[in-house]
């Protein structure tokens, strides 16, 4: 089955790792990665500059196993950056410089209409709230053109609330991006605490997934941090699925290999409560290591091993 994602791909400095090497994150990007390593097809849409450290980003992710044709080249910006500072219970607080970021200007650059026809086809797109919030209002609202167009004609969309502040001028417009996101995916993938902020509401699992499914998601998966997750499907009963709890080294990146681990699973036919197992458990092997992507490791094969069963 075919996947593409949308997003925006950064250098990462990491206070916590040890120097040297090229580190690279971002939401969508960690998902496509893990995605990838667990041997989907996944195409992942962004854009880099022209300049030999974006050079070796691009072979870092088909190493990887990322379809990389449409990871487009911009004449004259550069990937954004950010750092990650962790402390000693292992949360985690980022600081970014992508105001000029590549990935900003992706729809504007050769190669998109080819990107928007690759994923009218496929069976699953995903982006999240943090891909919305660095494009201009035309490219957004082509992007969440494309995925209701994709959810249309019976393709699967998911979508993450994946929220950051000063990424938008007001909440009302986050608010406003978000909604419309809701209503185009089939599988919906929120935070507790980022729907919290987003509508200035506390609110609980239960009323999240209410909301969404409201909103026209068909199926909803609420992160509970270290309690769990919340399924949630029109016309079933929730389930609250606990998590197996792990020492936490470092948190970056946790919600994105859920993701990955969640939508793998049910592309491969397992039903809600086996995918959020394999979220959980994908999740928790990152949180026990520093970097938003952990490198492979003798640990994570045998992991992908037992998904593989």
């Amino acid at each position: 089955m075919s996947i593409v994602i949308f997003g925006e791909a950064m250098l990462e400095y990491h206070s916590g790792a040890s120097s040297g090497g090229l580190r690279y994150g971002g939401d969508t990007l960690n998902t496509a990665i893990h995605l990838a390593r667990m041997g989907h097809d996944v195409a992942y849409v962004t854009a880099v500059g022209k300049d030999p450290i974006s050079d070796a980003l691009v072979s870092a992710w088909a190493a990887e196993g990322i379809d990389t044709r449409f990871v487009f080249r911009h004449p004259d910006r550069s990937p954004g950056i950010y750092a990650i500072r962790v402390d000693d219970t292992g949360e985690r607080s980022f600081l970014y410089w992508r105001d000029q970021s590549a990935a900003r200007d992706m729809f504007a650059l050769p190669g998109m209409s080819l990107a928007l026809a690759h994923a009218a086809t496929c069976d699953l797109a995903y982006y999240s709230l943090i891909t919305l919030a660095i494009l201009p209002p035309e490219a957004r609202q082509s992007l969440l053109s494309a995925a209701h167009s994709i959810r249309e004609r019976g393709g699967q969309v998911a979508y993450d609330s994946n929220f950051r502040r000063l990424l938008w001028p007001t909440l009302e417009a986050a608010r406003a991006a978000s909604n419309d996101a809701v209503a185009s995916a089939t599988i919906g993938l929120p935070t507790n605490s980022d729907e919290g902020e987003i509508t200035g509401r506390d609110l609980s699992e239960q009323d999240i997934a209410v909301n969404w499914l409201e909103r026209g998601c068909i199926e909803v998966v609420v992160k509970a941090g270290d309690r769990g997750c919340l399924l949630a499907r029109a016309g079933s009963e929730p389930e609250f699925v606990p998590v197996k709890r792990v020492v936490m080294v470092d948190a970056s990146g946790a919600g994105d290999g859920f993701n990955a681990g969640y939508l793998s699973a049910r592309l491969e036919g397992l039903d809600p409560a086996q995918a959020a197992d394999r979220g959980q458990s994908l999740a928790g092997w990152v949180i026990r290591r520093h970097g938003a992507v952990p490198p492979v490791d003798d640990d994570l094969r045998q992991l992908l091993a037992d998904f593989r069963g």
